[in-house]
């Protein structure tokens, strides 16, 4: 039986990365483009031969592949597939920036983000940052943002979350009972209190904060947290507490958000399938039929269409 998260797409044990660069090159070559032989070559390796693949196609062509796709695709399709030549973090940072560039902020995005990334992540995101903008991302999402948003996300960038597998029941129980008074034992909410312990516990901790949490009050945390906080605030504590729960869970939750009601959030749906491919997204699957008892690939293929429900669905892979 497999162990630990199953991402849908993995290194193709066949990599041959001359051929994959002259089947890209072929299929955008003349009149028309051959979408069917992209979407093989881009889904059929992961990640890491993708940017092999960048190089290898630039140095045979002396042309970007980004550019020749982008010249021949369009759309949502178009997205999809540069989203698939960025690497892991650096398309972290691409959809950080955007949710903070022009008027307004997309919060929902940060909270994603940020609250569900760890400590290497979140390290070498604010790196690629700063690489790639010249500019501090904790000062972006400072300016951006406030109140106890601000707090959470600049705790998240903080990178100081407890590492190990520890758990301690009885630190674990002064917790929970820290996080009643801070709460529902009181008349408004110390915001710090519940701060300091979900921005910094390990993830196995926190669950056992959660189980002490209930023993003591009777009601879930999540309850709590819905109670005390509104807006992204409560989402992004949610999104914390759920990630250590159960990170499928939450991430099939967030698709489901992306497709519900009337129109697609497809920045949304493209953002979550692309960066869980290689992560948990055969468990994604697992737990979104669980809880709406739909399959993914039924949900996808229901909101999208043409050869951007291809590629999705090649992503997603087999029922």
């Amino acid at each position: 039986m497999a162990e630990g998260p199953q991402g849908t797409i993995s290194a193709n044990v066949n990599f041959d990365i001359e051929l994959a660069a002259k089947m890209l090159k072929k299929a955008m070559k003349g009149l028309g483009t051959d979408e069917k032989v992209i979407i093989e070559v881009l889904v059929s390796h992961n990640n890491d031969q993708r940017q092999e693949i960048k190089t290898h196609y630039k140095t045979m062509y002396g042309k970007d592949l980004q550019d020749d796709l982008s010249s021949e695709l369009g759309g949502h399709f178009e997205n999809v597939c540069l989203s698939l030549l960025i690497p892991p973090r650096m398309f972290d940072v691409k959809h950080l920036k955007r949710a903070m560039d022009g008027i307004g902020t997309v919060e929902k995005v940060l909270v994603e983000v940020l609250c569900t990334r760890n400590q290497e992540e979140i390290e070498m995101i604010k790196n690629g940052y700063k690489q790639a903008y010249d500019k501090d991302l904790e000062a972006d999402v400072t300016s951006e943002t406030s109140g106890q948003l601000k707090r959470l996300l600049v705790s998240m960038l903080a990178g100081g979350r407890d590492q190990t597998n520890e758990v301690d029941p009885a630190a674990a129980r002064k917790d929970a009972e820290d996080l009643y008074q801070a709460g529902a034992a009181k008349l408004g909410t110390d915001e710090s209190t519940f701060n300091a312990v979900l921005a910094t516990r390990n993830m196995l901790q926190i669950c056992e904060v959660c189980e002490a949490y209930a023993k003591l009050s009777g009601n879930d945390i999540i309850d709590a947290v819905k109670s005390e906080f509104s807006g992204d605030t409560k989402e992004g504590y949610l999104a914390i507490v759920k990630c250590a729960r159960n990170p499928p869970a939450y991430f099939a939750e967030c698709v489901k958000k992306a497709i519900a009601g009337a129109g697609t959030d497809d920045d949304s749906l493209i953002r979550i399938l692309v960066s869980r491919s290689e992560v948990d997204l055969q468990d994604i699957k697992k737990a979104y039929q669980i809880m709406y008892t739909e399959t993914l690939n039924a949900a996808v293929s229901g909101d999208t269409s043409g050869d951007y429900k291809k590629i999705l669905l090649e992503i997603v892979g087999p029922e």
